[in-house]
């Protein structure tokens, strides 16, 4: 990044761009992209750039620069859990070492673990960047290493990485091509390895079993090496083996991650719809390729996930159809053999259906139950459209097939126990029904929205700040809000409400408070509130500075004027309402009463007015 007046300037890693538009303010403590509108703080842009959770990236900034989190009371049972994981974590690493060396530097795995790989096409830098390994056929050779370096015996087993036969430590993996398997934040969770030579009586791959930090149905093959892919992409290409991330990787294509050969699990999905909602699936073309892409598609359409479909010819899989034909030629393959996943389903289930009423009927209810999973409201339309589609290719009525569907809904609703959730899924069924949006509406709840920004701007900026010697502009302005009727947004209610309590608490709040909240809609909320686009230029500077008043010191006639302005505000409306009232009424009493209210009104907007005339334009 290039320094820019007080900010830095360069090109945003979120989006592809070739003008810089990604400004990040050190004194703020914030970062802004103006070409994708992406912004936060430095824990916000590791959540965003690496796909850490909240904890996640706090933890990641204090090992980076040394410094010691300090976490709640632990129960002994979590402690214990805490400090397996922390150990087989660095049980891991070791392992992945030792793999490593000798695939390459030891004879056996260069003559076996080594040329295997070059024949499928792998080179040095893709061999690094994914940690390959090989374990030598010797029975106890890296048995032998764990226990040199005073590794725990129980710990080993746990890990996979050794097992007790005839009551000696033998390696699990011999033999085998290892494949690190990474966790989101790039540890090394566990392995799967693959067995080169024949041997009819040992399985062809091998997994770590689950243990404190290898859970396979969280886990995605790939995930840690394609986030930042996927995210730019917005798309999640899924295939089976570890082999075929590999390859598409080498090729290129980047935002590529593999199930492990396991049907796709819910926490795998909600994996995936952290970087992106369009998910494609790139399986063998065969009848276990398509059952393969099946598993699993019902629990992807109610994580909302937009599910297209490729499959490929032949015997081919990913990795060697793409060595058959080359990196370029294999994008437009892809690109060009999308197929949207129930319509697919459909067509091919059509063929063995034929003229048999029965198995019509049951691939009608089939189809009706998948769509039925896509029930949230924001996906209403899309729904619409597959019932729309699918009566057309099946050939049946359309309003039948929607009555259908919703039977399903209604019968999944009937199984939930927890009144809440079936009232929160009917609500979804009911706003599904008619979704619309009345512009007119929204243009009144969003109107003067910058007033109250300005508003919550004031105290941020300046509440700590002295108003007249004695109070501060918190206490000049928080007792003016009681009433969160002033706001329309109400997520500024909640940075009011909670300034107000740190205030109260004696904790001197500042806008850092909010960009380093847990909650990070209150975060990016704050960081679009304090952003300023413009800044003064070094010329200005040079000519100028020092002959004219900073905007530090015309903070008072700031927060007085933007709240003289939020008064007028709640007057005008006072107002309006009040004249309704009075067009409405037939009672001379109450209009009466009425014309008097508007008079009162009407003498508060003129004495605000007359202060409104001292308002300095914000700089």
């Amino acid at each position: 990044m290039k320094k820019r007046g007080a900010n830095y300037l360069g090109l945003c890693p979120f989006h592809n761009e070739k003008t810089p538009s990604f400004t990040v303010s050190p004194t703020k403590e914030i970062y802004k992209c103006f070409g994708c509108g992406r912004s936060g703080n430095t824990i916000s842009f590791l959540m965003e750039h690496e796909k850490f959770s909240y904890v996640e990236a706090l933890k990641w900034l204090a090992n980076r620069y040394n410094v010691e989190v300090e976490e709640s009371e632990l129960s002994p049972e979590i402690k214990i859990q805490q400090q397996t994981a922390d150990s087989l974590y660095i049980l891991n690493a070791f392992a992945q070492k030792f793999f490593s060396d000798r695939l390459l530097n030891d004879e056996e795995g260069q003559n076996i673990g080594l040329s295997y790989l070059q024949e499928r096409g792998f080179n040095a830098v893709t061999i690094e960047k994914f940690q390959l390994g090989y374990n030598p056929s010797a029975p106890d050779a890296f048995a032998l290493a764990a226990i040199a370096g005073q590794y725990n015996q129980e710990l080993l087993q746990k890990s996979g990485l050794m097992v007790i036969r005839d009551g000696k430590l033998m390696d699990n993996y011999r033999g085998r091509i290892i494949f690190p398997i990474h966790s989101a934040i790039g540890k090394i969770a566990g392995f799967g390895a693959r067995l080169i030579r024949n041997n009819d009586r040992a399985p062809k791959y091998i997994n770590t079993p689950e243990n404190e930090i290898y859970i396979k149905s969280k886990l995605l093959y790939g995930s840690y090496f394609a986030r930042q892919a996927i995210d730019k992409a917005d798309e999640c290409l899924l295939v089976e083996g570890y082999t075929d991330v590999i390859a598409l990787h080498q090729a290129g294509i980047e935002n590529v991650v593999a199930s492990g050969g396991t049907s796709l699990t819910p926490d795998q999905l909600r994996l995936i719809k952290k970087y992106t909602s369009n998910l494609t699936i790139i399986y063998d073309g065969d009848a276990a390729g398509i059952k393969a892409a099946q598993r699993g598609m019902d629990l992807a359409f109610e994580e909302s996930l937009q599910v297209k479909l490729v499959l490929i010819p032949g015997q081919e899989d990913p990795d060697s159809y793409l060595r058959k034909i080359g990196a370029a030629a294999f994008r437009d393959f892809i690109n060009s053999n999308k197929k949207d996943f129930i319509l697919f389903q459909l067509e091919t289930s059509l063929s063995s259906v034929s003229s048999d009423s029965n198995k019509k009927a049951q691939l009608v209810n089939q189809i009706a139950e998948t769509i039925s999973r896509i029930n949230k409201a924001e996906d209403f339309t899309r729904q619409q459209d597959y019932i729309r589609r699918s009566s057309e290719l099946l050939k049946i009525d359309e309003n039948g097939l929607n009555t259908l569907v919703n039977k399903f809904i209604r019968e999944r609703i009937g199984k939930f126990e927890n009144k809440t959730t079936i009232q929160e899924s009917l609500s979804d069924i009911n706003q599904a029904e008619k979704i619309f949006i009345d512009e007119e509406l929204n243009e009144l709840l969003n109107r003067d929205e910058q007033q109250e920004r300005a508003i919550i701007r004031s105290l941020l900026e300046f509440g700590l700040k002295s108003w007249d010697g004695e109070k501060r502009v918190a206490d000049y302005l928080l007792p003016e809000f009681e009433d969160d009727e002033m706001f329309d947004n109400k997520n500024l209610v909640r940075i009011l409400k909670l300034y107000k309590t740190w205030y109260d608490q004696k904790l001197e709040p500042t806008a850092r408070n909010f960009l380093y909240h847990e909650d990070q809609e209150l975060g990016a909320l704050v960081v679009s509130i304090m952003d300023f686009p413009y800044e003064v230029s070094e010329n200005w500077k040079r000519h100028y500075e020092g002959k004219i008043p900073t905007r530090n010191e015309l903070y008072l006639e700031e927060v007085e004027s933007t709240l003289v302005y939020m008064k007028l505000r709640k007057i005008r409306r006072l107002m309006e309402m009040n004249q309704k009232d009075l067009e409405k009424s037939k009672n001379s009493e109450e209009q009466t009463l009425l014309i008097q209210t508007q008079s009162h009104l009407k003498q508060m907007e003129k004495e605000l007015m007359g202060k409104s005339g001292t308002v300095i334009v914000k700089i």
